[in-house]
Formats: C-alpha cells, sequence, structure tokens
C-alpha cells in the first residue's frame, strides 16, 4: 500500500503520482492560497478539482478529510518523521508549508509572529467579512430589502481595508518582505476589486497603497500559475 492509501479520499480523485503532495481545491481566495504557495515554494503537487457543490464537498471522501467540508485541504505523503498527513484550513496549511519548506516565513522569532499576526488577521476579519460583503452585494443576500446587513458588512470591510491600507505605508509587503501573509491577503483584496465589483463602495479610489500592492502581488509568476490550479472547468483530453 502506497502512503496515500489510508486516506478515503484518494478512492475518489486518484493521485497519478501518490508519492507527490496531493491538494484538493478550487480557485477561490481560500483555494489558491495553497496553490499560489506551492507553486512559490516549487514544491511538487498534484491539483485535484473539488468543486463548491455539496455532491463534492459534502461527500464522505471529502468529509474524511475535511470534516468542515470547505476547500483547500491536503495530503503530503512526505509529512513530519516521513509520515503521511492530511490538513485543511487554508491558514493552517500556508503555515505547514512555509515550515516545510523554510520559505516565506521568517526564521526568527519576532519576524515570524510579525507575519503570523497578520495571517491571523486574515482569518479572523478579511476573509469572513469581505465574504459576507459579497453575498449581500453581489449574491443572494442583495435581495433582502433591508438596508442593513450589507451596511454593516460594507463598512467593515471598509475598515479592514483602510487598515491593510495604512500598515502597507513605506512598504512593499504586509510584512516588510513577501511572506505567506501576502498570500492569504491579496487574493481577497482581488477578489472584492474583481469579482465583487465592490471597489466604489469600499472607496477603492481613495486607497494610496493596496491598488499598487495588489498590482505587484499579481505580477508574480507563481500568483499566475496558482490561481488557476486546479481550473475552474475539468481539462478532458482527447486521442487525435
Amino acid at each position: 500500500m502506497n502512503a496515500l492509501g489510508n486516506f478515503p479520499i484518494t478512492k475518489r480523485w486518484p493521485a497519478e503520482n501518490p508519492e507527490i503532495l496531493q491538494l484538493y481545491s478550487f480557485p477561490t481566495p481560500n483555494g489558491v492560497k495553497a496553490s499560489i504557495m506551492l507553486e512559490e515554494i516549487g514544491l511538487p503537487y498534484e491539483a485535484h478539482r473539488i468543486t463548491l457543490s455539496d455532491a463534492d464537498v459534502k461527500s464522505p471522501e471529502f468529509l474524511s478529510l475535511n470534516p468542515n467540508n470547505k476547500i483547500p485541504a491536503i495530503v503530503d505523503p512526505n509529512g513530519p518523521d516521513g509520515a503521511p498527513i492530511g490538513l485543511f484550513e487554508s491558514g493552517a496549511i500556508l503555515i505547514y508549508l512555509a515550515e516545510k519548506s523554510g520559505k516565506l516565513l521568517p526564521a526568527d522569532t519576532a519576524g515570524r509572529y510579525q507575519v503570523l499576526q497578520w495571517l491571523m488577521f486574515q482569518m479572523g476579519g478579511v476573509g469572513p467579512m469581505f465574504g459576507q460583503m459579497g453575498y449581500f452585494t453581489k449574491f443572494a443576500g442583495s435581495e433582502i430589502d433591508d438596508p442593513r446587513p450589507a451596511k454593516r458588512y460594507i463598512d467593515e470591510s471598509k475598515r479592514i481595508i483602510g487598515v491593510i491600507d495604512r500598515q502597507l505605508e513605506g512598504r512593499r509587503w504586509i510584512s516588510g518582505t513577501y511572506s505567506i501573509a501576502d498570500i492569504a491577503i491579496a487574493p481577497w483584496l482581488r477578489t472584492v476589486r474583481d469579482f465583487y465589483e465592490a471597489g466604489e463602495a469600499v472607496g477603492w479610489d481613495t486607497l494610496k497603497n493596496i491598488p499598487a500592492y495588489l498590482d505587484r502581488f499579481l505580477e508574480r509568476p507563481a500568483v499566475q500559475a496558482g490561481f488557476v490550479q486546479p481550473p475552474r472547468e475539468e481539462i478532458i483530453t482527447t486521442a487525435a
């Protein structure tokens, strides 16, 4: 039995190469954190397309790896002490991959915690608030007549964006040097601007630092590659 044999998810989404890391994801702001990180550190991996449908994320196979039925998740056949490990939660995956590779998380204690505080800021504030704003401004919540839910999340998202913009004053990256904090935060900024189309609502044109910061992030080759792993649509090949 190979190292992945004890992970039921590999029965539904089998590995072509069970010796390398397996990514189960979809290109959402949270999903691309893992794929961008993997591209940045150059670790070989296979990307399995897990749609956001109940048929995928609530399947017994996926729930066996992530009982919270959210992407992304990974299985690393070469985990700590050589034993395979499965992980869910994008923040935990970023920390794990940073420690495994020795990249994008400072080695010194003070620098490490500077990065981790901004990662936690994204996990606890940026993602939840921006996501709710999107729901109440672009998706089903926008049909609610009561304006208070949308206003609540627009106002809080605008406040959070202000925090990020001030942090970037005089800095190219959130913690000074490029790190997992940027990989966590920048995809959500892109989502607000491009997918939710909420730039006007959050005062995008008044921001001093975020627009150039996001452009720097999006120019990175690993970011461009990570945004399309796995592809949103299945790639079906046929014989010539």
